[in-house]
């Protein structure tokens, strides 16, 4: 019987990636997130922004093996055919598409027992990361291809194939990347799930009853998510009956004042007294924008970001509104009538770190439905929250049957983790505060003084 040379170029790069590919998922696997970290988040009801990044850096290795697999699977398919009668003379690329394929089966698998054992884990999953360049949905195409019958059964007479001939496969293995794959090609085998008919329908009505369970709830969710952004939208364009209208009280004066008292980093707290969304939300404070500061003043400050140009000058902070989260310039995200500047208690290498995380989240869309245990949409507090976690024991609450951090909780616990108040403007009395006197000034606002 004559074979493909086991020194084919092809075989040895395709034999060759899938070996690395191997050694990557036999050390940190398939599943994003380990057992103690699912549990303490499904405890929690959500991930930390910690555990959130975390996931998604393994689940983005995980995404780049499985397209290395198939990758080699194609090159190999194409050099044995996907036929018996193609296989028995091509001996060698079919080991190596054997391994591939069973690398992807065998990943799937594990990928997919982690996400059923946790509800949170199957939703982050199929979040999109555009920063990462994951499109929504890839877990719940990857189960559908792990559970595709007529694949399934083309790869369950691939493993009959193998084992009829495997003693001929064996023979042509070299002292190569080749060789190595046929050594281990047994151990890989024996780990795959089964492929019988009862074992393959089994399997596919389990992905049936996920997918009619997700696109209904998919569905809800948009439908409610479109309520409450066409709500939303609406609220933030409004005005409170009775009150004045006229031109906002922060001027251009005292904004020039506070940007020469403000660094990098700060939180500025605000309110526009007449905005109906005030109605509807807890207590005084309702937004939070974070503050970027000039290009200068972050080389001052030894801060090396390679932010995007929106966040040049004159753009000053990075802030999420209905337009989504933005950099803005201050004239933009100023035009208020009251606000407070929160300064963390933390090192240049900290802030630098915060401010890298929260430049992550520019370009995302706005969170109508502010759900914190979600990333790929954020509300306003959320960016502060997101940037600062890691460095400052910031802690979502539960607010109208919703675990969030609302403007008012973000002071609170801002307070209590030392963060220092810079300044106040048009509070007790009016005008720019420092010192002291802004400390008086918030707490006499927020005890409705």
């Amino acid at each position: 019987m004559t074979t493909m040379d086991p020194g084919d170029p092809r075989v040895v790069r395709a034999a060759s990636a899938v070996l690395a590919v191997a050694g990557s998922l036999e050390a940190d696997g398939a599943a994003p997130a380990d057992p103690e970290t699912l549990a303490a988040a499904e405890a929690r009801g959500y991930f930390t922004p910690g555990e959130d990044e975390g996931v998604r850096t393994r689940y983005q290795a995980y995404l780049a093996g499985r397209a290395a697999l198939l990758t080699a699977l194609m090159a190999m398919e194409e050099a044995c055919g996907t036929k018996e009668d193609q296989w028995s003379g091509r001996l060698p690329a079919f080991a190596v598409a054997l391994a591939a394929g069973g690398l992807i089966r065998l990943g799937s698998a594990e990928l997919i027992a982690a996400a059923s054992r946790s509800r949170l884990l199957r939703k982050k999953l199929d979040e999109a990361d555009t920063r990462r360049g994951i499109p929504r949905k890839t877990f719940a195409r990857i189960y559908r291809a792990a559970t595709h019958p007529r694949r399934l059964a083309r790869f369950h007479e691939a493993l009959a194939f193998y084992r009829a001939h495997r003693d001929e496969i064996v023979a042509t293995a070299d002292g190569g990347r080749y060789g190595e794959l046929c050594l281990r090609l047994d151990a890989w085998v024996a780990r795959l799930p089964a492929t019988d008919f009862g074992s393959i329908l089994h399997d596919r009505l389990r992905y049936r009853w996920f997918s009619f369970r997700r696109r209904h709830h998919s569905a809800w969710k948009r439908a409610v998510f479109g309520v409450f952004e066409d709500a939303g939208c609406r609220i933030a364009d409004l005005r409170q009956p009775g009150i004045r209208l006229g031109p906002k009280r922060v001027t251009p004066e005292l904004r020039d004042a506070v940007l020469r008292l403000a660094r990098p980093g700060d939180v500025f707290v605000t309110r526009h007294d007449d905005a109906l969304s005030n109605l509807f939300l807890p207590g005084f404070w309702p937004h939070a924008a974070y503050y970027y500061g000039s290009e200068a003043q972050r080389r001052a400050l030894g801060v090396a970001l390679d932010l995007p140009r929106e966040a040049a000058d004159p753009a000053r902070f990075l802030e999420a509104k209905k337009d989504g989260v933005r950099f803005r310039p201050a004239e933009e995200t100023l035009e208020v009538d009251r606000l407070v500047v929160l300064r963390p208690p933390l090192e240049a290498a900290a802030i630098a770190a915060a401010l890298e995380r929260a430049a992550r989240h520019a370009g995302k869309l706005y969170d109508f439905v502010f759900d914190f245990r979600k990333s790929d949409r954020l509300v306003c507090t959320e960016v502060v929250y997101r940037a600062y976690h890691g460095e400052l024991d910031l802690r979502l609450i539960e607010t109208g049957g919703r675990l969030c951090l609302p403007a008012e909780e973000l002071i609170d616990q801002a307070l209590r983790l030392g963060f220092g108040i810079v300044a106040t403007v048009n509070l007790g009395g009016g005008g720019l505060r420092t010192g002291t006197a802004a400390e008086t000034a918030l707490h006499g606002a927020r005890a409705g003084i």
